[in-house]
């Protein structure tokens, strides 16, 4: 018998982890008490960064905070469930628009107003899902790339969305007598939006839910053999990826104080799944690096000039290259 299994090992070997200096780096995070500091660093870091930097900077970590939160939802839908959305700038378009024509169309106040901008955006998310979530692979992709365009020509040519020209003038939110309008506030709001989004992912990836979605990502046939409901199961996820890219677009739209279609372009779905699939898909950690390096690439290439987008397009792909599961890979992939 010890012959058979020493057989059984020379035939299937144990799969080896590559022993990388990244994999050591990210192998530190297996200690707790380790993962917490390293936690504790992180929102000190966040909580002082207006403080060491000036206001440009804070507008820039602002957008990439922003990124984060749109990133963590779409992460749902294609690190979780395993579905690909090109198309996912949409419901950002849904939740900006929502919160825009409401505060200036009806006696809503701002915090009043979102939760109709969720709730148009979960719609939308059913809506579309609904039919086409039984679609896999490139179809699924060509119908949120699909839907995603119609949105924003819909934006283009209605007149209750401003055209082209979009709405101005939207008015920036108070809270408690507190009045919302500086780069710093707003920062921090982001801040916020960015740990409350983390939580709930992290809270959604242990649930039930959470791996029913892992199943169907690996094999949708033998999750329905087990008796997932896999069409219910990927709405769910593609409704709640909605929701995330509606916060998003409900804070975008009253931080800029005013939108247009082309805030909502494809461009920007393919940068939001670009940072995804950079950091790692479905690892938390791993989507979050890979906002940051969406964002603030480019601005720490600016010297460079002309230059710098060919550059930072480079460096992504000599990443993609020797980290082709992403920087932080998730282990259940």
């Amino acid at each position: 018998m010890a012959d058979d299994a020493a057989s059984r090992r020379r035939r299937d070997p144990a799969p080896s982890r590559p022993n990388t200096g990244v994999a050591q780096l990210l192998a530190v995070f297996d200690d707790p008490r380790k993962f917490w500091l390293a936690i504790a660093v992180v929102l000190v870091a966040v909580a002082v960064a207006p403080l060491l930097f000036g206001q440009y900077a804070t507008v820039i970590l602002t957008n990439a905070l922003l990124y984060v939160v749109l990133c963590l939802g779409l992460n749902i839908v294609v690190g979780y469930a395993g579905l690909l959305d090109l198309g996912y700038a949409a419901f950002f378009a849904v939740g900006a628009y929502a919160v825009a024509i409401l505060g200036q169309q009806t006696a809503l106040g701002f915090w009043a107003a979102i939760p109709f901008a969720l709730v148009a955006a979960a719609a939308a998310g059913v809506i579309i899902g609904g039919p086409t979530l039984r679609l896999r692979s490139d179809y699924l992709a060509i119908v949120t790339l699909g839907f995603g365009e119609i949105v924003r020509f819909s934006a283009r040519n209605l007149e209750i969305t401003g055209a082209a020209s979009g709405i101005s003038g939207i008015e920036q939110p108070s809270l408690f007598g507190w009045h919302i309008d500086s780069p710093t506030e707003f920062y921090y709001v982001f801040a916020l939006l960015s740990v409350f989004a983390v939580i709930a992912s992290v809270r959604l990836a242990n649930s039930r839910l959470g791996r029913a979605w892992l199943y169907v990502r690996h094999d949708e046939d033998a999750a329905e053999a087990m008796g997932i409901d896999r069409v219910r199961v990927k709405l769910a996820a593609y409704v709640i990826g909605s929701i995330y890219g509606a916060i998003g677009g409900i804070f975008f739209a009253v931080n800029l104080g005013a939108i247009s279609p082309e805030s909502f372009s494809f461009e920007q779905s393919v940068l939001i799944l670009m940072a995804v699939i950079l950091g790692g898909m479905g690892k938390i950690p791993g989507v979050i690096l890979g906002a940051f390096i969406i964002v603030l690439g480019p601005e720490l290439l600016r010297d460079l000039g002309e230059l710098r987008l060919l550059v930072f397009a480079v460096g992504l792909l000599l990443i993609m290259l020797f980290r082709p599961s992403g920087i932080w890979p998730s282990r259940k992939s």
